[in-house]
């Protein structure tokens, strides 16, 4: 019989798309699962086939959410797990209270680092970026089994720790059958962005954009704490052709971008995390066939270069984006559809699912 695997992670567990993958592929392949998140920012409903916790959190702020968590936490692993439990911790927002639960217990850890949490735009020059930084480098050249989510986050902390490169498990989509009969020329092409609506996501630059392009329509799908704002901007700006969704369901995000002629993702560089990451929404357009304008970042730029699906930008101004999404909207959709294609039998969590398993099955075998 295959050991236990908690998964631990501090969201509310509902829209978190790479451990919803990581728990089906492993329980499907005969691991029991066992995953425990928060009720941070609420408990929507949802359904698993294995079973799941969320630690309520009495918190107001995230600097005590965080210390709250990780204290209820390792007493919740305390009393689930067993001797042939394997740990996997999301993230280092969680992880210190993983890893003294595992030294003292004699239980393998597994570091799954979805970004590079110390360098992310919200702990930029603050007090709880040294925290951070301090706790990461206390603990990770102690943890055997580290996964990171792309080959650029996996080479920096190999410098940045001199530690070998932990495993790049890639956080492409499941596979997507398009139905191409179904795509056809339209009268006003959609260009769209996906994803939370905050700072440093490039939105602002959007809107300014689209006001020269009246031809278009740009759909902002998603919310977030800059939504109000970005509304006001598109307001004063008088700007019609954009349209605000707010947070739709996943398979409803999936229809919406199926629609779409163009997918723009325009991150700022905000740090190290944002400059070195692959967003999820580059993966997600390519799965939909729909074509990419984006940063020349290392991981977005050498997926648009190297599978030819779109393009990438070389000015951050309104009128340099707004030449470029005219270049890409200006051929017609077959242009990119051979290449997209490629892409996404290429770019997709099926070819990941392997890596994943074999790599829990040889922890399994060196307990």
């Amino acid at each position: 019989m295959k050991p236990q695997i908690i998964v631990c992670v501090f969201n509310n567990l509902a829209t978190d798309q790479r451990v919803t993958k990581m728990c089906n592929t492993l329980f499907t392949h005969g691991f029991p699962i066992l995953l425990v998140g928060s009720d941070w920012k609420g408990k929507p409903n949802m359904q698993r086939d294995y079973p799941f916790h969320r630690i309520h959190l009495v918190s107001k702020s995230l600097k005590t959410a965080y210390a709250e968590f990780q204290w209820k936490l390792y007493h919740f692993l305390q009393k689930n797990s067993v001797a042939s439990t394997i740990i996997l911790a999301n993230d280092l927002d969680l992880l210190y209270a993983c890893f003294l639960f595992s030294k003292k217990n004699k239980i393998p850890l597994v570091y799954d680092s979805h970004e590079i949490f110390t360098e992310m735009p919200d702990v930029q020059g603050r007090f709880s970026q040294k925290v951070w930084r301090f706790l990461e480098q206390r603990v990770i050249r102690e943890i055997p089994y580290r996964i990171t989510a792309c080959k650029s986050y996996a080479d920096w902390f190999a410098r940045k720790y001199q530690i070998e490169a932990p495993m790049v498990l890639n956080n492409y989509p499941n596979r997507t059958i398009v139905q191409e009969d179904k795509m056809c020329e339209k009268e006003k092409k959609v260009i769209i962005y996906q994803g939370v609506v905050k700072k440093y996501r490039g939105i602002d630059l959007m809107i300014e954009a689209i006001r020269f392009l009246p031809q278009y329509i740009l759909w902002v799908v998603g919310d977030g704490p800059m939504k109000d704002e970005y509304e006001r901007l598109a307001k004063e700006m008088e700007v019609k052709n954009v349209v605000f969704y707010g947070n739709v369901h996943p398979l409803e995000l999936k229809k919406l971008t199926l629609q779409a002629d163009l997918g723009l993702s325009l991150e700022e560089n905000a740090g190290l995390s944002y400059y070195y990451s692959l967003p999820n929404k580059v993966l997600d357009y390519i799965q939909a066939l729909v074509p990419v304008l984006g940063n020349d970042y290392p991981e977005t730029g050498r997926i648009i270069h190297h599978y030819k699906v779109g393009l990438t930008i070389e000015k951050r101004t309104p009128e340099h984006i707004a030449e470029k999404i005219k270049e890409i909207l200006s051929k017609p959709k077959s242009y990119y559809l051979d290449n997209l294609k490629r892409a996404s039998a290429e770019l997709c969590w099926e070819n990941q699912e392997k890596e994943l398993i074999s790599f829990f099955d040889k922890i399994s075998q060196e307990r």
